[in-house]
Formats: structure tokens, sequence, C-alpha cells
């Protein structure tokens, strides 16, 4: 059974917030479809104090007056916290030197696991029109944060082989992922960019992909939740770095 500690970390990226944008909303409305029982209701002060929000479709509203970010906003329950928030990456860090809206979704693994996680990354990147996003659990996520190469002067060796992958404003197009995840949303131009699906080297995955509305798709790399100390979930990792070299800004069409 699943730690209910354990937390699964949904990002994805998408053009960034306009005046009166209707996507925040559109995140919160679908989660809680995804998750029955779900109601985002809460946010949490600076002090860790659950705050009630009755009157939260304006509460959204004043947090991104100038279509900077989404709110901090979360369930009530301690037991089963989802978490929702979102920020603008400034241009000068973001790829192709285009702004973005950067949302973050936090739920718990044992909650969130298997068909319900690919459910809300698919909600969750449609509702923002993100060019890519993914699912990691915590833990996973941050030791693969190691992959980037943050400086030329200084030497870089990723964690557990995996490739190295380049700064995000070093990348030349919003539409190519960054990195890879457990689960991955590549809208219809991200997947283009990289090159999936080819029927003749994808069977694998394709049978672990599901197509979206929108024409993109939402890929997963292993059948239970990433695991970097189980190896075949760290060769599965691998292949697909290899399969895909535009992920990261590894290579150039």
């Amino acid at each position: 059974m699943a730690n209910p500690q354990s937390l699964l970390v949904l990002t994805v990226y998408a053009p960034a917030l306009a005046d009166e944008d209707s996507r925040p909303l559109a995140v919160i409305r679908g989660l809680e479809r995804a998750l029955p029982g779900l109601r985002l209701d809460s946010t949490i002060s600076s002090e860790g104090r659950l705050i009630p929000l009755p009157r939260r479709e304006m509460w959204l509203a004043e947090g991104q007056p100038n279509g900077k970010e989404v709110r901090l906003i979360c369930n009530s329950d301690e037991r089963y916290r989802v978490m929702v928030s979102g920020w603008e990456r400034p241009a000068g860090i973001s790829p192709g030197g285009r702004s973005q809206l950067e949302v973050h979704v936090k739920l718990p693994l044992h909650i969130a696991g298997g068909a319900v996680a690919v459910d809300v990354l698919e909600l969750v990147g449609e509702a923002t029109r993100a060019f890519w996003g993914r699912v990691t659990p915590e833990g996973v996520a941050a030791e693969m944060a190691q992959q980037v190469r943050h400086s030329m002067r200084q030497p870089h060796v990723p964690p557990r082989g995996l490739p190295t992958l380049k700064r995000t404003e070093e990348l030349h197009s919003p539409e190519l992922p960054h990195h890879l995840g457990w689960l991955n949303y590549w809208s219809d131009a991200a997947s283009r960019a990289i090159g999936f699906p080819d029927s003749a080297r994808d069977a694998e995955l394709l049978s672990r992909s599901r197509r979206t509305a929108t024409g993109g798709w939402v890929v997963q790399l292993t059948d239970a939740p990433l695991d970097l100390d189980t190896p075949a979930h760290l060769e599965a990792l691998k292949r697909a770095y290899e399969r895909f070299p535009r992920i990261g800004g590894r290579s150039t069409p």
C-alpha cells in the first residue's frame, strides 16, 4: 500500500495568463469532477493556517488582476490534501524568450495513483492549454531536477546515469518538453516536436498512452509510479530519453 504521506507532483507549462483568464477556475472545477468528494475551497496562510474561501471565484479572480498567478487553493481535509498553485515564469528564463504559466498540483499518491493520475494530468493539461507537463512522485522529481546543468564552468554529473539537460532558457521553443516524468502530457505541438508517436518504435509506449481531445497525448512510462530504485523503472526512463533526444534540448532536428 502506498504511504499516505507520499505525494505526486503535477506540473504543466502553458501560455501566460491574460486578464480575466478563465483557465484557473477551469482547472479547479475539473479537479473536483475528476476526484469525487473533492472541494477546493480553502487556502493556507504564510503561518500554515487553513483559511476557508466562501467566495472562491472572486478570490481567485483577485489573485491575477494582471494575469500573473494562480493563488494557492486547497481542500480542507488534511488526510487527503490537494493543493493547486501557479505563477508566471518570466520570459528571461523561459524557452524561446516567451513568458509562461507554470501550474503545480500536489496530490496524495494513495488516492491519485494509476488511472486517476492520468485523468488529472489530461484535464489540467487541456484546461490550461499546456504545451507539455508531467506527473512524478515528489522525491523522484527532486532527484531528477539534478539533471539540469546550471553552469558550463562547473563539472556536472547527473544522478543515476541519466542525461544532462539544458536550462529552460536555452530551449528555443516552449513546445519542447524540458524533462520526462512518470506520466507525460505532450500537446499536439510538443508531440510533433519530439517525433511521437512512431508506430515502429513506440509500440510499448503507445500501449500505455492516451490521445487527448486536442490531439495531444498522455504517455505513461511505467505501470507503477516511477521509482528510481527499481532497476526496470530506471531503464525505462533512460530508454525514453534515448528515444526522444530533443527533450531537454539535447539535440536539434
